[in-house]
């Protein structure tokens, strides 16, 4: 029997995805990560060899890090089973756990402050009380179009994300600079953070304004995306609480080990602590 990746398949696979209610993100990602071996494949009849070859090849490339390489796997996989070809699955490579955020990508409170001047003084007002949402709440960047002139009003936000619904409180103070907001840009209801025509702002907008912002804030922008801003909300909450399980449910992660990725130490940290332990002696 012939393995072919046709249009009719994917598009047979996609409406599966659908079907199991899986977010618009998260199907676009299952799709874009199997046309990696779309592509690898090019037309040709899939067996267990072509797919370990593929495997071996997205190793040795030097493109891709392995947990995106896992990604690939994962997303073949699951097209795999779907199709009923079971035979062609293959494992994904063992990732060896952080111990702590490596200091080039650790976005700091300094960093923060420093992004929601540099928009202040462009006169982006909308993108710096987009940032302080972001981070202040903890949200992801596709729940923002959850914070409405209502939410802001009542100081509280009802999150759907992920077939999960949660409630989220906003700081007094970012209700405040919310409303004049929303009375400087005469919103009468709906999404706060939204575009001309009143649609919720685009994800890759976001980012490519939060980048821009790089350079006129002195901050790498190897550090700056909406989801450290997330980050930066997890680690600040901990330190203060050092409840991970309240800090999980604010976060609406269904698992404690994924809110434990939040949290980790930063290079320094780990570095000043190992230090403090004085286990070394002259």
């Amino acid at each position: 029997m012939r393995h072919l990746i046709t249009e009719k398949c994917l598009t047979a696979f996609r409406m599966q995805l659908h079907r199991e209610e899986k977010g618009k993100l998260t199907v676009e990602k299952y799709m874009r990560d199997l046309k990696k071996l779309e592509d690898f494949a090019n037309g040709r009849s899939l067996d267990k060899e072509l797919v370990i070859e593929y495997k071996q090849y997205l190793k040795d490339c030097g493109k891709y890090k392995t947990k995106s390489i896992n990604s690939y796997l994962v997303a073949a996989n699951r097209f795999f089973s779907f199709m009923g070809w079971e035979e062609l699955r293959v494992k994904t490579y063992k990732v060896q756990k952080e111990t702590f955020r490596p200091e080039n990508r650790n976005f700091t409170r300094r960093d923060y402050k420093k992004l929601v001047a540099a928009a202040k003084r462009a006169g982006n007002q909308r993108l710096a009380l987009l940032i302080q949402t972001i981070c202040a709440v903890g949200l992801r960047v596709s729940e923002l179009q959850m914070i409405t002139v209502d939410a802001v009003k009542k100081g509280i936000a009802q999150i759907q994300c992920k077939g999960k619904e949660r409630q989220v409180l906003l700081p007094r103070s970012l209700q405040k600079h919310l409303m004049h907001y929303i009375r400087k840009k005469g919103i009468r209801g709906g999404i706060v953070f939204r575009t001309s025509s009143g649609k919720p702002l685009d994800r890759s907008n976001i980012w490519k304004e939060m980048k821009a912002l790089c350079e006129r804030a002195g901050v790498d922008r190897d550090k700056v995306f909406p989801h450290n801003l997330r980050h930066l909300f997890a680690v600040t909450f901990y330190k203060m609480s050092r409840d991970i399980g309240m800090l999980a449910d604010i976060l609406g992660h269904g698992s404690i080990e994924t809110t434990r990725i939040y949290i980790k130490t930063s290079s320094c940290e780990y570095r000043e602590r190992l230090d403090k332990m004085k286990l070394v002696f002259s």
